[in-house]
């Protein structure tokens, strides 16, 4: 969607272009993912450094003399930072960010260490596997992800990473929950496609939708009576017609799977009313397209 709008709104719109941009966009997401795991690993670097050099103080307390060693011996974080794809991922993606943004792993541990949850941790005398798995997953679900600095710096880093962020974070933590030492070979580092149909789809849209813009535009025609056609938000109309797209190109796709979805995206990305208004049209269009035979879905309930 964002990319049909920034190509119907370039000066010299260039397909092929805006298809380089859509799949860079898209390996975005795996640099987000990677730099947020990369983020919790630097956060136990810093906190070490960091209760190590309270232990030097000339006053130091009790507290930072004897300092528990739970977070810093996390067995969690101990096999991620020991996977060598991960290291050479970051390395050839050159994600090292937080040894130059270090302010941002000192923001965070400053929140994390007035958690209660992170408190009642170190405190553990032998915490077990699980336990270092289930303080990790919710310093990243309630330190992390929730913190409005992190997310301007992501904002200020790459713009396309503020749409990834929640789909990042799920897969994030639902991977976390999972890992072990045996599988961190297999689900660490993600597949950033299903397979191969999936990128292939992504461009499909794309060029479907923006090669037959007169004819998704006609399909419209007359199914907005109290709307001109110029009227109807930029946004609004580009929905509607990748759901057309997706109605006459691809077959495997169910209607009202598609209808589904793009309502969905018009309820993050348009109008209060739009998700209303597009159900209306998309919903006219099927019933239309259906009985004149241009809809053809091939498998069990696609309709």
């Amino acid at each position: 969607m964002q990319s049909i709008y920034a190509f119907n709104q370039s000066q010299n719109p260039d397909l092929e272009k805006q298809e380089k941009f859509l799949l860079y966009s898209i390996d975005q997401m795996l640099d987000l993912y990677v730099l947020s795991l990369q983020l919790l690993l630097e956060m136990r670097v810093s906190e070490e450094r960091f209760l190590l050099t309270s232990q030097k103080k000339h006053l130091a307390t009790k507290e930072e003399k004897d300092f528990s060693r739970n977070f810093l011996d996390n067995k969690l974080l101990d096999i991620i930072s020991n996977n060598e794809e991960l290291a050479d991922f970051v390395k050839k993606k050159k994600l090292n960010y937080w040894k130059l943004d270090d302010e941002y792993t000192a923001i965070l541990l400053k929140d994390l260490r007035q958690k209660d949850f992170f408190k009642a941790y170190l405190q553990e005398p032998t915490p077990s596997f699980s336990d270092d798995k289930a303080v990790i997953v919710r310093i990243y679900k309630e330190v992390i992800a929730p913190n409005d600095q992190y997310y301007e710096y992501l904002e200020d880093k790459r713009l396309t990473w503020l749409d990834d962020f929640p789909i990042v974070n799920t897969a994030l933590v639902k991977m976390l929950n999972k890992l072990t030492e045996k599988n961190v070979g297999t689900i660490l580092l993600p597949e950033l496609y299903k397979n191969e149909e999936d990128r292939e789809y992504a461009l499909t849209l794309l060029r479907k939708t923006i090669l037959n813009d007169d004819k998704l535009g006609d399909a419209i025609e007359g199914k907005t009576p109290n709307w001109d056609k110029d009227r109807i938000a930029d946004l609004d109309m580009i929905i509607i017609k990748m759901g057309i797209a997706e109605f006459l190109y691809f077959p495997s796709i169910p209607v009202r799977a598609t209808i589904n979805e793009y309502l969905e995206i018009a309820k993050e990305y348009s109008t209060p009313k739009s998700s209303i208004f597009i159900n209306g049209i998309l919903d006219k269009l099927v019933k239309e397209l259906t009985v004149s035979k241009k809809i053809h879905k091939i498998g069990r309930g696609l309709r």
